[in-house]
């Protein structure tokens, strides 16, 4: 939802401030990788409880999801296997940290915690297997409240306040509503063409 509003209207910003810093050079491949490291250190500081620490690598790495689409655009480098690898490292890292918050709900013997991450684990992954489905069927899915920007934002504030487990219980429920939104999107553009049809004949 908020990638869709924004489009690509942050783009002439964040491409001029690359560009003043690093010219007209640069591999969006290897901006996906460094998004993916930032999770991952963000994952790994979840383990050890540095809450704050965890939350600026979050938002790094959101910065690095962001650049690596801008500089794939405006450098002419985009490529199909750049758009693929992007969102499998985006998978990756999506359910990384999730993995993060599980492990550390298990060493604090905190149950409402790890059911909750996994609830939103589960979530996490079906919102972009609905849309890679649906698009497998040419329809397109962008629909939903709860995309990959939203989930980035609130676990970033979550983990920045330590305040984890009331974002995990939005995430847990607006995941699942994502799927649902999706699902219907589907069904009625799957039911609409169908009436379609069947007034042809």
């Amino acid at each position: 939802m908020l990638g869709d509003r924004l489009g690509h209207r942050l783009d002439p910003f964040l491409y001029n401030a690359y560009k003043k810093l690093f010219g007209e050079n640069g591999n969006p491949n290897l901006f996906t990788l460094l998004g993916f490291f930032s999770t991952l250190g963000a994952s790994l500081l979840v383990l050890e409880g540095f809450w704050l620490f965890a939350g600026l690598f979050l938002i790094v790495s959101g910065l690095f999801d962001l650049l690596d689409g801008v500089i794939a655009r405006n450098l002419g480098k985009a490529t199909v296997f750049g758009s693929f690898f992007d969102s499998v490292m985006d998978r990756y890292s999506d359910l990384l940290f999730l993995l993060a918050l599980i492990i550390h709900g298990l060493g604090e013997e905190n149950a409402a915690l790890v059911v909750l991450a996994s609830v939103v684990a589960i979530g996490t992954a079906l919102i972009p297997y609905v849309r890679a489905k649906a698009e497998s069927l040419q329809i397109p899915c962008h629909t939903g409240l709860m995309e990959r920007a939203e989930r980035i934002i609130l676990l970033s504030l979550g983990t920045l306040l330590n305040r984890i487990e009331p974002v995990l219980w939005i995430l847990a429920v607006l995941t699942h509503v994502t799927v649902l939104q999706r699902i219907y999107h589907v069904w009625k553009k799957i039911r609409n063409s169908n009436i379609e049809i069947r007034n042809k004949f």
